[in-house]
């Protein structure tokens, strides 16, 4: 597959100085406004984006069923710190 085929064209509203800020450092670094960007993007996901998907996922397990009840994981704690399970 081409790398043509794995991106979209999104339009979006930016501040003015925000874009000023973009091009500056596109002009720097000799990259597109794009690779900015798509950079700026893929840091935000790494950090904030990544907790909220997170959350989204930890959300359907729980509706899925997919949990542990937290009394039985701190009864079992208490258990291995006693050293009754090892």
């Amino acid at each position: 597959m081409s790398k043509a085929n794995m991106s979209e064209s999104v339009t979006v509203r930016v501040p003015a100085d925000l874009l000023s800020d973009i091009e500056t450092i596109a002009e720097a670094t000799e990259r597109s406004r794009s690779y900015i960007i798509v950079r700026a993007l893929r840091t935000y996901l790494l950090n904030e984006g990544a907790d909220i998907l997170a959350a989204i996922k930890g959300r359907a397990q729980i509706a899925a069923g997919e949990h542990e009840d937290m009394d039985d994981v701190i009864a079992d704690m208490d258990r291995i710190i006693a050293g009754k399970v090892a």
